[in-house]
């Protein structure tokens, strides 16, 4: 057993409750921006002052509609600047958050809403509102459903909550926003699994506090107020977009929202926050897209030469001598050419950004850090309120997921599985006492990820524990670290490690869709050819067996892949074959797909 720890850098307030710090914000910082709404296609400031007056109106408005303290109230809609002054509204009105994915399925909303006995929601569009409304039947407790966009009579739920709040007076807000207190819950979040219904997660304002206050600390200078700004483009459903925008309150710093990311880098250059929080998909399409843009203007060996430079330059970083005098002109050069170019399509502001939700491996990583963008990867669940271990920005090791948020212990325990206790673990789980009671012991969380520390605390996450393959030969095989290998490649979308009780490892392999024509056009194929027509073609196979080889090459030859499937289709949330947080449903496609895995190994 192994454990490691970093004392709090943030005291947690003995009471109170999130709306503590919009009252702050506004008092301290009145002018300051803290947010950044995208109105008729600009950008404009949202100021604390005005802030705090909108989440009032709002909140009035949820108290006129008969909205009690402790009350759940569900939120459905994609990040946008109403996710967020909801958010503070509800808590304005004492009441309790429950996110609910935007693409959640009529049946899973019906589940969500109704375990967590909301009294009311709030929808984002008429389709959203449709699907409430289809099994609004079996939801008793809920009485209002408000729509983001054009409600009844054209007037929004903004727009409807300030009218129909106008009578409340601000000593009632005041009243309801100080009922909460630190151990009260704040928020439900529902897991969205991976097996099974999803469980609520009981977050409380302590959480929230715990998570968010020790991480603006250790990352102080990512977090300047009046120069520092984020664009939120992950859901708010999942935790960690929260952390992102209850830490950007905190601080605070100017957050802005975006829902549609296929004009990200458009977004980001209008925008131009100093950080980015993303998934390791996010920071694969920018550079597979950088290399493929450059190999189509015939600058594919100057790009690559660029890349190469940049991870041992990176490498270099961790050594005491640093780089070579030699590597140091290199990358002077490819600064010039090609880094300083990559670095705008990020906005060109942004040194950092945070990444989680999967490995992003370190050659990728030593890349990002080598063009003077460094990507910090952090580790977390829904259950521990976000990131639980980050890598600090000023001492980054690549490959591991950082160090325990201060404040909070991680262990090993003896059969290898990640262990954690501070004030951001959740209390436990709504209605189910017997999952709680499974998940926590003498308070610590059992994370069911497998794990390992290093003499400096540094966190390597190596696969979970119910996902462990065993073979035939009687080989464990966690699948993450050559999936994520796999995944990196251009061309791959997804990758599904099988092999359980087979005598070895095989995989299934699904096509990115944007990157496949492109490279099917630049290797003499059928202009529109599908990836059903494409999928046995010997130069795609060829292509996907190097991304095959590059995987195998992180791990023993008893773990690697011998055969492989490109499948017809693509691993999407509305089959049921990921979550919304892309975490694969390894049961669910093990099924779906129980013939082309076993074409594995019927030769």
């Amino acid at each position: 057993m192994r454990e490691f720890s970093l004392p709090a850098l943030y005291e947690v307030p003995a009471d109170g409750n999130l709306t503590d710090l919009i009252r702050r914000n506004a008092a301290q910082h009145p002018d300051v921006a803290v947010i950044g709404r995208k109105r008729n296609g600009r950008w404009e400031d949202v100021t604390a002052a005005a802030f705090l007056t909108e989440v009032r109106e709002a909140a009035k408005g949820l108290i006129a509609a008969g909205v009690q303290p402790g009350d759940r109230v569900g939120l459905l809609s994609r990040t946008r600047y109403e996710w967020t002054l909801f958010d503070f509204a509800v808590w304005s009105a004492g009441a309790v958050t429950v996110p609910v994915y935007e693409t959640s399925s009529p049946e899973q909303i019906a589940w969500i809403l109704g375990d967590a006995g909301a009294v009311a929601c709030f929808v984002e569009t008429d389709a959203h509102e449709f699907a409430v409304e289809s099994v609004r039947h079996g939801l008793p407790h809920l009485k209002h459903v408000w729509r983001i966009e054009g409600g009844p009579a054209g007037r929004g739920a903004v727009e409807q909550l300030r009218h129909d709040g106008s009578d409340v007076s601000e000593a009632e807000v005041d009243r309801r926003s100080a009922h909460a207190k630190a151990d009260s819950p704040a928020t439900i979040v529902y897991t969205s699994g991976t097996t099974g219904r999803p469980k609520g997660c009981v977050l409380t304002h302590r959480n929230f506090f715990a998570e968010c206050g020790n991480v603006v600390e250790r990352m102080g200078p990512l977090f300047q107020v009046g120069d520092s700004s984020v664009l939120l483009f992950l859901p708010v459903a999942h935790v960690f977009g929260r952390l992102v925008e209850v830490a950007s309150v905190l601080a605070p710093i100017k957050l802005g929202h975006v829902a549609d990311i296929k004009n990200l880098t458009d977004e980001l250059a209008a925008f131009r926050p100093t950080m980015i929080l993303g998934v390791p998909r996010v920071f694969e399409k920018v550079y597979n897209s950088a290399r493929a843009k450059a190999q189509a203007e015939g600058k594919g060996k100057i790009f690559d030469k660029a890349a190469d430079t940049a991870i041992a330059y990176s490498r270099a970083l961790d050594n005491p001598a640093g780089p070579s005098i030699g590597l140091r002109f290199k990358h002077r050069v490819f600064d010039r050419l090609v880094y300083s170019k990559l670095r705008a399509v990020l906005g060109g502001r942004a040194t950092h950004a945070i990444s989680g939700g999967a490995a992003l491996g370190e050659r990728l990583g030593h890349f990002y850090r080598g063009i003077g963008f460094s990507v910090l990867e952090g580790y977390g669940l829904t259950e521990s309120c976000a990131a639980t271990a980050f890598n600090p920005w000023d001492r980054q090791k690549i490959g591991t997921v950082g160090q325990p948020l201060p404040g909070s212990v991680v262990r090993i325990a003896d059969d290898g599985e990640v262990l954690l206790h501070g004030e951001h673990i959740f209390t436990g789980y709504w209605n189910n006492e017997t999952a709680t009671a499974d998940a926590l012991s003498d308070g610590w969380f059992h994370t069911g990820d497998i794990g390992t520390l290093d003499e400096d605390g540094y966190l390597a996450i190596t696969g979970r524990k119910k996902e462990i393959i065993v073979t035939a030969g009687g080989k464990n095989v966690a699948p993450a670290v050559i999936e994520d290998r796999i995944r990196a490649h251009a061309l791959v979308a997804e990758c599904m490690v099988v092999g359980d009780a087979r005598p070895f490892i095989g995989a299934l392999i699904t096509l990115d869709e944007e990157f496949l024509p492109r490279w099917a056009e630049d290797h003499g194929k059928p202009a529109g050819a599908t990836v059903a027509e494409l999928r046995t073609d010997p130069d795609l196979l060829a292509a996907i067996q190097q991304a095959v080889d590059e995987g195998n090459a992180a791990v023993s030859k008893a773990e690697s892949v011998r055969k492989f499937r490109i499948l017809p289709t693509q691993f999407t949330e509305e089959a049921g074959h990921i979550t919304p947080s892309l975490k694969l449903k390894r049961g669910v496609v093990t099924k779906e797909f129980a013939d082309e895995i076993e074409a594995i190994y019927s030769a």
